[in-house]
């Protein structure tokens, strides 16, 4: 309910700011196309089901006004409204976007699988649940040496079949929109059947992550190499980033050969910022770097003309 609660604060503080916006710059009011729902709901997205409603509605105003209008409106802005004002949100708010998970129980699947099969004491469960997996990949090895436990055992937990398994369902903590991977692949499938978006940007970008975590962990002699890269292919915000971000047209390049060019390098970036750098996820950052430099992209993967007049198209 109160994730439901934060997805509506942010669509209508969208709309609203959407048309006092356009009013103020006697442009016309066009909140009926719904760019302003859909951005709205994406910023809810990406927000910690647990963090204050006045935030997302904050988030979801400097969405629409400082991203989105006062660069001219839809189709002029250059980076994704939704994931710039989740960026405002971290540095604004860092407290509240980094810890209000939700924290699960003890007759949550993963306790009954994970605490009991690694033997990990109450407070050191509820501990790692309090984190999301890849918070827990960032802070893991302080918080189990804190708590004077066996290292060897977090990475037995976090690549575990039991914990891929929850990540996939969606039974982990992370924010509203990136628990569920099975529903994020769903959603995003049915977008590619249906055309709204194209194949190129979400598999080469998602293929990339997981090509750059296979070879990373097989060459570091990880004996769960297979199952550390599922780790980094449906944890964090990746399928969301993916499928209902990334492929933003206005902020993605137009051709073909750009969108895998552009997908490449946010999973390049994404496995970067997640391994070493300071954030534990890297899929927002990684987008909004690649959408300035999508004009270079377009005008490098700009398709030849053939056929056509050269003083004419001069």
């Amino acid at each position: 309910i109160k994730a439901l609660i934060i997805m509506l604060a942010g669509i209508i503080s969208a709309v609203i700011t959407e048309a006092l916006t356009q009013k103020a710059f006697n442009k016309p009011i066009t909140i009926k196309d719904g760019s302003a729902v859909l951005t709205g709901l994406l910023v809810a997205m990406n927000v910690p089901p647990a963090s204050p409603v006045w935030m997302t509605i904050i988030g979801s105003a400097f969405a629409i006004f400082i991203v989105k209008q006062l660069f001219g409106g839809l189709g002029f802005n250059i980076f994704n409204p939704a994931l710039a004002a989740r960026a405002f949100m971290v540095a604004s708010w860092p407290v509240e976007m980094t810890t209000k998970w939700f924290k699960y129980n003890d007759n949550n699947v993963i306790a009954k699988g994970i605490t009991n099969t690694f033997g990990y004491t109450k407070e050191a469960f509820d501990t790692f649940t309090s984190a999301t997996p890849l918070g827990l990949l960032k802070e893991g090895p302080k918080l189990v040496k804190d708590l004077n436990l066996d290292p060897s055992k977090l990475n037995d937990m976090l690549y575990s079949p039991q914990m891929i398994k929850s990540m996939f369902y969606g039974n982990i903590g992370g924010s509203i929109g990136e628990t569920s991977a099975l529903l994020l692949l769903l959603g995003g499938i049915f977008l590619i059947i249906r055309k709204v978006i194209t194949w190129h940007i979400p598999i080469i970008y998602i293929a990339t992550v997981a090509a750059l975590s296979a070879i990373y962990y097989s060459a570091t002699g990880h004996p769960a190499g297979m199952h550390a890269m599922l780790f980094h292919v449906i944890s964090g915000g990746l399928f969301l980033g993916a499928f209902f971000m990334a492929t933003d047209m206005v902020t993605s390049p137009v051709s073909g050969k750009g969108m895998i060019i552009f997908a490449i390098g946010c999973g390049l970036l994404t496995f970067v910022i997640r391994l070493w750098g300071g954030y534990p996820e890297g899929v927002s950052y990684s987008i909004l770097l690649m959408n300035a430099a999508v004009p270079l992209i377009d005008r490098l993967s700009k398709p030849k003309v053939f056929g056509a007049n050269k003083k004419k198209s001069e």
